[in-house]
């Protein structure tokens, strides 16, 4: 509601003064009534200045108070003009009253520049822009007004002095207007408003000079600029940004076509005066003022171009800075970081190591990508801290790094990279989570090449050669990481045909019941039967396709083959058919954020009910939790039983019973191989068959090869297996060859 008061007194101000401003020249210049109502108005706006400052007590009320003082010289010097003119009868022209005009000229500059410090201060350009402006219109000036003045010896010495002195002060008053009008930033609107009325109040004097040499009856004209001066400042102080001045919005220093016309046309002025005098006649042209006028100018564009030039230059490295450096982390971006490599490449020897964080993506799903961030910085600031002076550390993009390291021996940049990993084995703290990452390093050298993307690309390939041992480690290029690489391409593209021709067959391997041996499901299993190779092994190509990401459209094959034929079986064979298909699921199949819908949508399409297929999923698979345990609860929820693939040899075995739904344990091969041997080789089978009795799980024993295996399982509980003892796999089992039973176990 004060915001609205105080506008209304502006609006009220301003209409008032405008009324003041039209009345006066209806009373008459030179009037005692039109004295007096100037005068009045004037000392109005005196009070309104001095009463506003002190209320809205500013920071700047020092600015106010001095912009006060000049109002208050000037409405002495009317005063006295007026009581030389209508009381004395005298020329007020020279007399006291100049003393008091010309001595508001200091004081206006001052009160200004007080108010205005922070927003036009320390600005080079601002400065010079300002002083280019002022300085061709003062060379105008100073040839048409004050030069003409100061040199005519017909006018007495002190009115020749006084005559000079108003345009001397014009001139500073016009200097001030035009580094106002220059400034980088916006001033507030009450400041604007005070520059506005000494622009107003120079047009006023400059108006004045003129009109009294050639038409005097047009005083009282040019007095309603003066008097319009006073309605601007009036204004100034009423506003509200003269209490509270608002933050000033700088808009850079870019040179703007206003401002690119000011300089222009200040800078032609002095070849437009020598035309003009030339033009016109004049019988003495004022050769030293318009030369000094022109080196002034001179100077003044030329440090200006300097500055501009700098300026660009500065930004200009800021620019290659930024394009230079990781906005995260605040490390070299990867282009430093190539720029780097290729001048130490071509110095000498020089080595490179690549890291990759382990398990930054689940920080990523669990936590945030915001966490994932603040953890990136952390570790970043880590390995700057463990680098010596010369060494450079990188971000490569994502959650890779690169460090470069020149002189160094390969055991020196064993000892590097060891300090580094040490580094990262201590947790990070982020957002009251502690978060334990490791790294996988591979290191490579110059050595054979000259080529900074080579020893890149070899860097890159042992540190995926040190991600494949599946944790923190590290590993030095060699030449058979590149031929087991270029094998996995040529794996892997001939994978791509395989899918595309039909290449790839389903064989399914039976689950039976103990002791009737009974088949109650199976689990479908790969095969690829290559027209050149032969039959590849699922352990050669599995690997290559869930590093390539052909995994998933193999996956979804697989998942579609095995629901349309268990369905097939069930059709066929009735009741002889296995009740359950299991499908083994990949980690990267898990990590696909969609994988419950493709298995929702293949059940819908073959007419598979939920329960009759079995989810296998291994527990490197689940254990780091984020979208894969989200995916496996997701397919529970839709009626989709979950098994737990290799139980007992995983990080966190028990643990994960607690985090994932599952139905099945899978008991690994390597506990039932000694099974049947005296002591404590059968104690792990027996404790995880009590434990999938506990939780009320059914438990499956892999990798059964012998009869007397079977026997001894069956003794200590186990229900179902799995092994060649009971079948190999194949594409079409004989389920009514299986010896007949009667009990039915749930898999």
């Amino acid at each position: 509601m004060r915001t609205i008061a105080v506008d209304r007194r502006v609006t009220a101000w301003t209409a008032a003064g405008l009324l003041i401003c039209v009345a006066y020249p209806l009373l008459g210049d030179g009037t005692p009534a039109g004295a007096v109502l100037y005068d009045l108005f004037e000392l109005l706006t005196l009070v309104v200045v001095l009463v506003r400052a002190r209320r809205n007590r500013p920071e700047d009320r020092l600015g106010w108070y001095v912009f006060a003082a000049a109002i208050g010289f000037r409405l002495t010097g009317d005063v006295t003009y007026e009581i030389y003119r209508q009381v004395l009868h005298q020329s007020p022209f020279p007399s006291l009253a100049d003393v008091f005009y010309l001595g508001s000229c200091p004081l206006l500059v001052a009160g200004t520049l007080l108010l205005a410090r922070s927003r036009i201060g320390r600005d080079l350009a601002g400065l010079l822009d300002a002083a280019i402006i002022a300085t061709g219109l003062g060379l105008v000036w100073w040839v048409l007004a004050i030069g003409p003045i100061a040199g005519d010896g017909s006018i007495p010495l002190l009115e020749r002095l006084l005559g000079a002195a108003y345009p001397g002060c014009d001139l500073v008053l016009l200097a001030l207007v035009a580094r106002v009008l220059t400034r980088s930033g916006r001033p507030a609107v009450s400041v604007g408003l005070l520059i506005t009325g000494t622009g107003t109040m120079l047009a006023a004097d400059v108006g004045f000079q003129f009109v009294t040499a050639y038409r005097p009856e047009l005083e009282g004209v040019v007095s309603v600029g003066w008097l319009l001066s006073n309605v601007v400042w009036g204004a100034a102080a009423l506003h509200p940004s003269a209490a509270a001045p608002a933050p000033v919005r700088t808009g850079g220093r870019r040179v703007g076509p206003g401002r690119l016309v000011l300089l222009t046309g200040s800078t032609l002025l002095v070849p437009t005066l020598l035309f003009v005098q030339g033009a016109l006649g004049f019988p003495h042209l004022s050769w030293l003022s318009i030369g000094v006028g022109a080196v002034l100018l001179f100077v003044l564009v030329l440090l200006r171009m300097s500055g501009f030039v700098t300026q660009v230059q500065r930004q200009a490295r800021q620019l290659q800075d930024l394009a230079m450096r990781d906005d995260l982390t605040g490390l070299p971006n990867r282009r430093f970081f190539e720029e780097r490599l290729a001048a130490a490449v071509a110095a000498g020897p020089a080595q490179v190591a690549m890291l990759d964080l382990n398990g930054f993506k689940d920080v990523n799903d669990r936590f945030g990508h915001a966490v994932g961030d603040r953890l990136l910085a952390v570790v970043a600031q880590r390995l700057a801290d463990r680098l010596r002076g010369d060494d450079l550390v990188a971000r490569m993009g994502g959650d890779e790094f690169a460090v470069l390291v020149t002189g160094a021996s390969a055991e020196a940049m064993a000892g590097i990279v060891d300090r580094l990993t040490d580094g990262l084995r201590r947790p990070v703290e982020v957002a009251g989570q502690e978060l334990l990452v490791g790294a996988s390093v591979g290191i490579a050298d110059a050595e054979g090449t000259d080529d900074p993307y080579e020893v890149l690309r070899r860097a890159d390939t042992a540190m995926y050669a040190a991600k494949d041992q599946c944790g923190s480690h590290v590993r030095r290029y060699a030449v058979e990481f590149d031929e087991r690489a270029r094998a996995e391409a040529r794996l892997g593209a001939e994978m791509r045909t395989a899918l595309d021709t039909g290449q790839f067959r389903l064989v399914y391997q039976p689950i039976v019941s103990l002791p009737d041996a009974r088949i109650v499901s199976v689990e479908a299993l790969i095969r690829w039967h290559h027209p050149e190779r032969g039959l590849v092994n699922p352990v050669d190509f599995i690997p290559v396709a869930e590093q390539n990401g052909l995994i998933v459209e193999l996956g979804a094959w697989i998942l579609r083959t095995a629901c349309a034929q268990a369905v097939a079986w069930h059709a066929t064979h009735g009741a002889a058919a296995p009740a359950r298909v299991s499908v083994n699921v990949s980690a990267r199949q898990l990590a696909e954020p969609d994988f419950a819908d493709l298995v929702a949508e293949v059940l819908a399409w073959t007419g598979l009910s939920a329960h009759n297929l079995i989810i296998e999923v291994t527990e490197t698979a689940v254990f780091r939790g984020g979208q894969s345990v989200q995916t496996v609860k997701d397919l529970h929820q839709l009626g989709v039983r979950i098994a737990l693939d290799d139980f007992g040899t995983g990080h966190s075995s028990l643990g994960l019973l607690q985090t994932v739904p599952v139905d099945t344990l899978k008991v690994d091969k390597s506990f039932v191989d000694t099974i049947t041997m005296a002591g404590r080789h059968a104690v792990i089978a027996t404790a995880l068959i009590q434990v999938a009795d506990g939780l009320g799980l059914t438990a499956v024993a892999e990798g059964v090869e012998t009869a007397e295996q079977a026997t001894e399982l069956h003794r200590l509980g186990y229900r179902l297996a799995q092994g060649y003892h009971f079948g190999r796999p194949v594409a079409q089992p004989d389920f009514h060859d299986a010896v007949s039973g009667t009990e039915t176990v749930a898999v």
